[in-house]
């Protein structure tokens, strides 16, 4: 049981409590263990597996999981951490949203040993009795312990009823569920504690264990991997763009993403060269979601392309028939930026180069029939001049 222990303890912020998980463990129960996940964006990143690699390791030592999409509470958005509402969703985005992320989570989980649950199965049906008797196990006083809602109440900023709620359609969640151990992130661990109170409320004596895990920082070192933040490595991303954000990272979350993506011994990690370290985890990480060969190629195609300055073989291509055109139109025309601002900006910043040549102006191009054009040290496009 300690080998399991140390197991489930690896990079884990806080256990509550470590005693009754240790109990529970001994016990010999197949335990239900669950992560509810709201379809907010289609793609799961890094970040979300942090917590779902956490959710395998309970998998492979013989208990349930249960993976709880939240098709309901994704209409009202968790607030954890937010200093504005969030947008409301529409329900085919979140229909949509909930399908891939059914897809994406067995590139970790095995099929045959998950369980997939909406919550809309049982909110939708919880009615206005029901929604009352379970808003009444809380008060306005205990949501506003909430550091997020604190702040957002004493600046005046619009905090809504509904979002009060959340918390607590989360909580009624595991009733359901009868869920022995809830894993989250950091930033849900009000509403993971609220799980274990409105599981009392209603009867259950052995409470869920909650186990939260840190939030992966992202590509640019600082903020929490997001896609809203636009620094996430998105499973869906291709093998060569994955290894190659993952050697984008920079050197002092090396440990950090071993930790919490790998089982590495980190001291091996430690007394690895940095580059060395990164290679290791973007080739782990590609032949975990796409396979060896693949992983292989990824390799390949980032040496040629970064170590060797080389342009890959496999890119895009665009056509034009202007006789003339500005090199940010180009740009956001081609789908390489999104903005003529965005493209006026990487030019000034020199990040913008034709024939591997660098400009930082945006000028008029009338290149020949053929050119590369570069954005980054990633986005590459072969852009065909048509005669009209």
């Amino acid at each position: 049981m300690n080998e399991a222990l140390e197991k489930i303890k690896r990079g884990t912020n806080e256990i509550i409590s470590f005693e009754e998980l240790k109990k529970k463990l001994a016990s010999g129960k197949k335990l239900r263990i669950k992560l509810g996940i709201d379809p907010t964006t289609s793609d799961l990143h890094l970040g979300h597996t942090v917590i779902i690699n956490k959710l395998k390791t309970f998998q492979d030592l013989g208990h349930q999981i249960v993976f709880l999409i939240g098709d309901f509470t994704a209409r009202i958005g968790d607030p954890s951490g937010r200093s504005e509402m969030r947008p409301v969703m529409t329900d085919e985005q979140i229909k949509n949203n909930a399908r891939t992320y059914a897809d994406q989570i067995f590139k970790i989980l095995n099929r045959d040993k998950t369980e997939i649950v909406y919550n809309s199965k049982w909110l939708s049906e919880l009615g206005v009795k029901g929604l009352l008797n379970l808003a009444a196990k809380s008060t306005v006083a205990q949501m506003l312990v909430r550091d997020d809602f604190k702040k957002r109440y004493k600046e005046d900023s619009p905090l809504s009823i509904v979002e009060f709620l959340y918390p607590l359609l989360q909580a009624y969640d595991s009733v359901v569920l009868n869920a022995d151990v809830e894993l989250g992130g950091s930033d849900q661990k009000f509403n993971l504690l609220l799980g274990r109170e409105i599981q009392r409320d209603y009867g259950i004596k052995d409470v869920q264990v909650v186990i939260t895990m840190p939030l992966l920082e992202g590509t640019d070192g600082t903020k929490k991997m997001s896609k809203s933040y636009k620094n996430c490595i998105a499973l869906n991303d291709s093998p060569e763009d994955m290894f190659g954000k993952i050697m984008s990272i920079s050197d002092e979350l090396m440990c950090r993403y071993h930790e919490l993506l790998t089982q590495i011994d980190l001291n091996v990690v430690k007394n690895m060269h940095p580059k060395e370290a990164k290679s290791a985890l973007a080739k782990e990480l590609v032949e975990r979601y796409y396979g060896k060969e693949e992983a292989l190629k990824a390799e390949e195609e980032f040496d040629k392309i970064f170590s060797k300055k080389n342009i890959p073989n496999d890119i895009g291509e665009y056509r034009i028939k202007d006789e003339e055109i500005k090199l940010s139109d180009l740009l956001v025309k081609s789908g390489m930026v999104s903005s003529r601002n965005e493209a006026r900006r990487i030019i000034e910043q020199g990040g913008v180069r034709i024939d591997s040549r660098k400009t930082v102006r945006d000028f008029v191009v009338k290149s020949g029939n053929t050119f590369v054009l570069q954005v980054g040290k990633r986005k590459f496009n072969r852009i065909i001049r048509e005669e009209n």
